[in-house]
């Protein structure tokens, strides 16, 4: 008989077996039963000049210090790094964090996002949410909330580069029907309730937040930020280059 899943860091787990040449497929489970493979493990691991062109348009914007949040693998750690870029690459995997440093990447921290606001005021010029990672602020309360925090860590020309996908571009019916389930139960359409599943391993259950451009402008205002532009990709994926609101 099949051993049950174990309750643990699947993420992690992924990151390091691919890192040990043991590589496998990750899965994403949703709480509406769907699951399906990912990009990953691979593209965690991506050097910069095979990242998708709008993320190395993106990436140009980076300076000063910088927080990578949810660095994974700490492929955005490691090419700022090679841009001479201080980098505190940060996550809530400690096995993914253990793959970083012994990739190169110089200094890690264990800390989850929700934690961010332990930093202290004006640390950081630049900070990174790549891989989708804006979707880490999980609902909209949460974002303001912790878009507030990182206004206080960040100095007054400080920017947040943050990746998403809108979820509305789609004509997949079960995406489409659980976005309005989600709409339904007082969510945002695309907040996912998700978790994480390599070969016997599972992770916990989390939200997760991808939204339209109108989404993330509401969300922003009255933070203390602002959307300057957006770098579009090829489909649903962009990132957004968000700015001090020098009028807030």
């Amino acid at each position: 008989m099949k051993p049950p899943a174990k309750a643990t860091d699947a993420f992690g787990r992924e990151i390091l077996a691919h890192f040990r040449g043991n590589g496998g497929h990750e899965i994403v489970e949703r709480d509406d039963g769907f699951a399906e493979p990912t990009n990953g493990p691979a593209a965690y691991f991506a050097e910069f000049a095979q990242w998708p062109a709008f993320e190395q348009r993106a990436m140009r914007f980076a300076h000063g210090r910088v927080l990578d949040v949810g660095a994974g693998a700490g492929r955005v750690a490691l090419h700022l790094q090679r841009r001479r870029l201080a980098v505190t690459a940060i996550d809530n995997s400690a096995l993914a964090l253990k793959v970083c440093r012994a990739r190169g990447v110089k200094r890690t921290l264990l800390r989850p996002i929700e934690d961010i606001g332990r930093f202290p005021k004006g640390a950081f010029d630049t900070i990174v949410m790549f891989g989708n990672n804006f979707g880490l602020f999980g609902s909209r309360a949460k974002a303001r909330r912790l878009l507030t925090a990182m206004h206080r860590i960040s100095s007054d020309d400080a920017l947040i580069i943050a990746q998403t996908l809108d979820p509305r571009e789609t004509t997949d019916p079960v995406h489409r029907a659980y976005h309005r389930r989600n709409l339904a139960r007082g969510r945002m359409a695309g907040q996912i309730r998700l978790r994480v599943r390599f070969r016997n391993y599972v992770g916990p259950w989390f939200d997760y937040l991808f939204v339209t451009r109108d989404e993330m402008r509401s969300i922003v205002a009255g933070t203390g930020w602002r959307i300057r532009e957006f770098v579009d990709g090829d489909g649903p994926c962009y990132v957004a280059v968000i700015v001090k609101d020098r009028a807030g």
